[in-house]
C-alpha cells in the first residue's frame, strides 16, 4: 500500500521541529558552519527528507525569521491588546519586546544581532519572494508601534510621519541595546547582575518615550 499523505497540521509540526532543531544549530555552529546535512545528522534522517520541506539553507533560515517575526508579533499584540489607552498601549509593547528579546536570546540573536543574510542579500535571488514575506512580517511589528505612537500623540497637525518615525528608531534602540547587551553578555562587564535592573530600565524607556511623546502633542 502507498504511505498515507501528511495531513496539513502535521507536515506544519515537522516543518516547525526542522526550523527548531535548525536554530540550535545555527547557534552552536553559526550561521556559516550551518548545512543541512549537519541538521540532517542531528535529526538522525536522509538529507534529502528536508528538501521534501524546504528548498534550501536560505529558505529554511528565512522561514526560521519569519516565524520569529510571528511570535514577536502575537508578544506586541497581546501586550496591546491589555490596556485601552494608546500611552499606556506604548508602553505594554515595550515591555513586551523586551521580554521577549531575554525570552527567546537565540531567535532574537538571529532576527536582530547576529551577523547574518539579511533582506536585501536576496533580491534578484530564486529566495526573494521567500525573502519578502520574512520582510513582510517584520514590517508588521514596527508598523504596529508606528501606530501606536501615532495613537498616542493625536491627531497634532505638526506631526509628520518622519518625526514619529526618528521615535520609533529612538525607542526601539534603547531596548535593543539592554537586551542585547544581555544576551551576549557585555553588561556583565558594567554590572554584576544587569537582569535585575530590567525593570528599571524598562521603566526608563517608557517614561522617556511618554515624555517625549507628550511633547509632541
Amino acid at each position: 500500500m502507498p504511505k498515507a499523505q501528511r495531513s496539513p497540521g502535521e507536515i506544519q509540526r515537522v516543518r516547525e521541529d526542522i526550523m527548531k532543531h535548525a536554530l540550535d544549530l545555527i547557534v552552536t555552529d553559526g550561521y556559516d558552519g550551518f548545512s543541512m546535512r549537519k541538521l540532517a545528522t542531528q535529526l538522525g534522517i536522509a538529507a534529502k527528507t528536508i528538501y521534501n520541506y524546504f528548498q534550501n539553507k536560505d529558505e529554511l533560515y528565512l522561514c526560521i525569521l519569519t516565524k520569529g517575526f510571528e511570535q514577536l508579533l502575537e508578544y506586541l499584540m497581546k501586550a496591546a491588546s491589555s490596556h485601552n489607552d494608546a500611552m499606556d498601549q506604548v508602553g505594554a509593547v515595550i515591555a513586551a519586546y523586551v521580554d521577549f528579546g531575554l525570552e527567546n536570546a537565540n531567535i532574537y540573536n538571529l532576527m536582530f544581532t547576529w551577523h547574518v543574510p539579511k533582506f536585501k542579500d536576496y533580491i534578484g535571488s530564486p529566495m526573494e519572494h521567500v525573502a519578502n514575506s520574512e520582510l513582510a512580517m517584520a514590517l508588521k511589528c514596527a508598523d504596529l508601534f508606528m501606530r501606536l505612537l501615532h495613537a498616542s500623540i493625536g491627531a497634532s497637525p505638526a506631526i509628520n510621519e518622519k518625526e514619529i518615525r526618528m521615535e520609533m528608531i529612538q525607542i526601539w534602540s534603547h531596548m535593543h541595546g539592554y537586551v542585547a547587551g544581555i544576551n551576549n553578555t557585555l553588561l556583565d562587564y558594567m554590572h554584576e547582575k544587569p537582569l535585575l535592573l530590567k525593570e528599571q530600565v524598562v521603566d526608563r524607556i517608557i517614561k522617556n518615550a511618554q515624555i517625549a511623546l507628550t511633547a509632541r502633542r
